[in-house]
């Protein structure tokens, strides 16, 4: 995507109209592998927050009367460009986020999974009829729009996480505002917006606010209009969102932290465990929530598994994500890369062992394994949001589901086995949301639900849940005849 495009994108998107924001500062988008920057954008005031969300209540009502049939035209539109656009989409992820090729391909074909899924759920909302004890009387329980939906999309995978909610809450009748990452700008909103509107999604429907805490407060979450708000990012800022919506009684639907872990026991091939683990753990340079932390293994097979696992670690090649050969491209800014640097540091200086110690090049963060991590460090129990693996030998599976469980998160993780159920009984007994046997830890489906139990979050999304989460029910009832009163 070349940097004319970003500068293009870089602006509000309000009520069907580009224009710049008036805020008092810029928002500064760079290339976190080059420090390249690719666009300046104004920031967005608390009062252009409230003009996005006055303009998305005005366009709903409409929106919602209109045939689904007519507005799933509109994903199947978006669908269609992003087949067309996909180089270009690409390029913006690599240079916007630092994600490799393979990243880049991987958020895409799941973005175009996630629209055909939206395609479908226009004409999912059905109503019942219920039986009343009531003579004559006939209970219409009808499933219709919550209104407005506020959404806050992460920085690892903006583009897939923003369609992710935006595209359900639309297909399902309600208008949303998206206030996109501060370090994704373009890819996780103004893109989203511009493949909208190019589908022709009728003005109003979808705003795009890109600001920051600092000018805006919690006006995003606090204004009256939004009915839900759907926040992906960390367990910190979703707590504090989760506090101001219950306060507000709002329906918050939060996707949030994981410290997933991949255990391997006793009986599972070694050679696919290494790959499923590797994948786990690096994909995107470890900037997933399903990542895996933690690589679990009966201490019968640690030292071969070990084995394998850093010949392959040190097999991935780090640098330029533009190369097609790159594996680990940048962490997306310094911050981050200073904070798994300090990980790393704090793991040695507790007692950990690094059988592969990566070296760091501004935002360039190689990939690091570690064994001999106290067990009671804190950093078993955190997120590692970077290339970072802790190797930890167990004895027995009662011990690995004791130490899988020993965090407060709960969004995923995978166990490798050579009976499959084994493997299920073994998941039955963790305490997440999504679980794998014989697999990866970072997997997404449109159909199945996705969340996660503790730290982790509230409410699932994706398939049929997504009715659960922006719509709402309404009891309708008709009494047939003359009721009775008692006065």
């Amino acid at each position: 995507m070349s940097s004319s495009c970003f500068t293009d994108l870089a602006q509000q998107y309000i009520d069907g109209e580009w224009r710049p924001g008036t805020g008092s500062w810029d928002i500064i988008d760079f290339n976190p592998y080059d420090d390249e920057k690719l666009a300046s954008i104004t920031i967005a005031t608390a009062d252009e927050v409230d003009q996005a969300y006055r303009a998305a209540a005005r366009a709903q009502k409409q929106w919602a009367a209109t045939n689904p049939y007519a507005r799933r035209a509109v994903f199947e539109k978006a669908l269609r460009l992003i087949e067309e656009r996909e180089a270009e989409i690409s390029e913006a992820i690599i240079a916007e986020l630092g994600g490799t090729r393979l990243k880049a391909a991987f958020e895409l074909h799941l973005a175009k999974e996630f629209l055909r899924e939206a395609v479908h759920l226009a004409l999912a909302p059905e109503g019942r009829i219920i039986p009343s004890p009531v003579d004559g009387k006939e209970n219409r329980v009808y499933r219709v729009p919550v209104g407005v939906v506020g959404v806050i999309s992460p920085f690892n995978f903006p583009f897939l996480l923003s369609i992710k909610s935006v595209a359900p809450a639309l297909a399902l009748g309600n208008a949303v505002v998206l206030k996109p990452h501060q370090n994704t700008p373009i890819v996780g909103g103004s893109l989203v917006a511009k493949l909208f509107e190019d589908a022709g999604l009728p003005g109003g429907l979808l705003n795009v606010v890109i600001t920051d805490i600092a000018e805006i407060g919690d006006a995003f979450i606090e204004h009256p209009v939004p009915k839900v708000i759907s926040f992906t990012g960390s367990d910190a800022v979703g707590r504090h969102v989760a506090t101001v919506c219950a306060r507000l009684f709002k329906r918050s639907v939060l996707e949030l932290g994981g410290n997933s872990a991949l255990v391997v026991l006793d009986d599972a091939d070694l050679d696919y465990a290494v790959d499923a683990a590797v994948f786990s753990r690096y994909v995107h340079q470890g900037q997933v929530c399903m990542a895996a932390n933690r690589i679990l293994v009966d201490r019968s097979v640690a030292e071969e598994f070990t084995e394998k696992f850093v010949a392959k670690v040190k097999t991935l090649k780090t640098g330029d994500p533009r190369d097609p050969q790159t594996v680990i491209g940048p962490v997306i800014n310094s911050s981050q890369a200073d904070a798994v640097s300090g990980v790393v540091e704090q793991a040695l200086a507790e007692g950990a062992t690094a059988l592969v110690r990566g070296g760091r090049t501004d935002n360039l963060v190689e990939p690091s394994v570690l064994t001999d991590v106290p067990a009671d460090s804190a950093l078993l129990r955190q997120e590692v949001f970077g290339p970072v693996a802790f190797l930890v030998p167990f004895d027995g599976e009662e011990e690995a589901v004791r130490l899988v469980n020993d965090t407060p998160y709960g969004l995923s993780g995978a166990v490798h086995t050579g009976n499959v159920e084994r493997g299920v009984a073994f998941a039955k007994q963790i305490d997440t949301g999504m679980f794998h046997v014989n697999d990866g830890t970072v997997h997404d489906e449109p159909i199945v639900p996705f969340g996660g139990e503790k730290h982790s979050g509230i409410g699932r999304l994706n398939g049929d849940t997504m009715l659960d989460s922006f719509t709402t029910t309404k009891w309708i009832s008709v009494q047939h005849g003359r009721s009775g009163f008692p006065f």
